[in-house]
């Protein structure tokens, strides 16, 4: 089948593929170039720095990570797509107030998005192929993919000091998905600009100040990196800073002005499930690991395992208010068969002089 050729049938044809997007529930869509080598050298010198941690991943694949026709040969465009996540749920600054309450990032409160946001790219670009033909990839996190930097240039929003991606009419509260192309469709418009100007609320309520500067995280100190990247031991001088957050963090967003904007998603996947949206952190740490992998079955949450999902727990029941409840919860874990938790386990009782 012939691809379409005339720009105005391009330019057709690309309002036709975002109308079938929104029918899938996507709020926008934006196409990119291939040209990232901008974004490729800023994320050198970040990994130069050490700040990647861990996530080896993340210094993998070369060039493939920032040029898409490297990782996905004949590509020549790339559609990035937005789909809103926040959850109708518990005001998260209430439950970062009560102590005795468990914080999960709010985009992993409901099922696991990969999955589904993948089979929807999955259906839209058997629709595109069916209708033009060409050739499609779709990816959401699966692969080595600069999905923000291309997000900018397809102009769905701007690189924040955060570093996250803020539309300026939908805040930060998405989750993009790309598909790689050799259809030639016409460019959009890139967000050159960046409009934080001067504030820096976003750098300046980090728990763990995992900020060097605007634009540059440490992620060596991220909470989220912490909480789900991170296998090991958590540096005891973070530990306290993490407050109640189990997994995942989003303070960052939640004190930017532009997330004034940001509308509840109409995503059923993405609503709470199990009220982990209120739940008391003794209850999640007394869960057995069948009722941990029954209770997060679909979901993110699975990705840390039970052993993190304990030593998490540990470390918020470490800086919880000092109650009965809260030692003797402890206090059962004391010879759970995991060093790991062991010490988590150790260090939380001796917050509560035990």
């Amino acid at each position: 089948m012939p691809k379409p050729s005339d720009p105005l049938d391009l330019q057709n044809l690309s309002s036709r593929i975002e109308n079938w997007a929104i029918e899938l529930g996507f709020a926008k869509m934006g196409v990119s170039s291939v040209n990232l080598k901008e974004h490729g050298e800023h994320l050198q010198r970040w990994l130069s720095k050490g700040f990647h941690g861990e996530m080896r991943f993340m210094a993998e694949h070369g060039e493939k990570r920032w040029r898409p026709d490297k990782l996905e040969p004949g590509t020549i465009r790339v559609l990035s797509f937005r789909m809103d996540y926040l959850p109708l749920a518990e005001d998260p600054r209430e439950v970062l107030n009560d102590s005795s309450k468990a914080y999960i990032a709010r985009y992993t409160l409901g099922r696991d998005y990969h999955k589904l946001i993948r089979k929807r790219l999955a259906q839209l670009a058997k629709r595109i192929q069916t209708e033009v033909g060409g050739h499609y990839r779709a990816f959401v996190d699966s692969a080595p993919v600069l999905e923000r930097a291309i997000a900018e240039q397809a102009g769905l929003g701007w690189i924040a000091k955060n570093t996250m991606l803020i539309n300026e009419k939908a805040g930060s509260w998405f989750f993009l998905g790309e598909i790689y192309t050799d259809l030639p469709l016409p460019l959009s418009e890139s967000q050159d600009s960046k409009h934080c100007g001067s504030c820096s609320a976003c750098l300046d309520v980090c728990p763990t100040q995992a900020f060097i500067g605007p634009f540059e995280l440490d992620a060596r100190r991220c909470i989220s990196y912490l909480t789900i990247e991170h296998k090991g031991s958590i540096d005891t001088e973070l530990r306290p800073l993490m407050g109640n957050r189990i997994f995942g963090c989003d303070d960052c967003q939640l004190y930017c002005p532009w997330n004034k904007f940001a509308k509840p998603t109409a995503e059923v996947d993405f609503q709470p499930r199990h009220e982990l949206d209120t739940a008391d952190l003794i209850n999640l740490f007394l869960w057995d690991e069948t009722t941990y992998l029954s209770k997060t079955e679909g979901s993110a949450l699975r990705r840390i395992g039970y052993e993190r999902w304990l030593r998490n727990l540990a470390v918020a029941l470490g800086n919880a208010p000092n109650t009965i409840a809260v030692v003797e919860a402890l206090k059962q874990r004391q010879d759970y068969p995991s060093d790991l938790v062991q010490e988590h386990v150790t260090w939380a009782l001796e917050q509560h002089q035990i």
